[in-house]
């Protein structure tokens, strides 16, 4: 159990890490970068806390407490990836509009080109 407790701990600190260096480096943006801060966070509380950790395993009725940490690690990038994809979907639908306008202000242009 302590193996995987570490190994967690370790993860959590190379994402955590990883994040801030790609926010420095303007990779990713300080809106995105938070939620992965928060995740990274979460799973760093939970490995360096057994007790917690095991009171979450016995209130979703697992013997064992790294499962249940599996299981959040699971829960937390599921929330994390959802979250991209809100932020993916209006992004593709702004792209949408803004190449509506765009092609309208292009023809209207083109229409008072033509009237000269």
């Amino acid at each position: 159990m302590h193996r995987l407790l570490n190994v967690m701990t370790v993860l959590s600190l190379v994402l955590i890490g990883a994040v801030l260096f790609s926010v420095r480096r303007s990779h990713i943006r300080v809106e995105y970068s938070v939620s992965w801060l928060g995740a990274g966070l979460i799973l760093l509380l939970l490995s360096l806390a057994p007790g917690p950790l095991r009171w979450v395993a016995t209130q979703l009725g697992l013997s064992d407490a790294p499962l249940a940490l599996l299981i959040l690690v699971l829960c937390v990038f599921l929330v994390v990836i959802y979250r991209l994809s809100v932020v993916i979907s209006d992004l593709k639908d702004a792209n949408i509009a803004m190449a509506q306008r765009l092609a309208i202000v292009e023809f209207e242009l083109q229409h008072l080109n033509e009237k000269q």
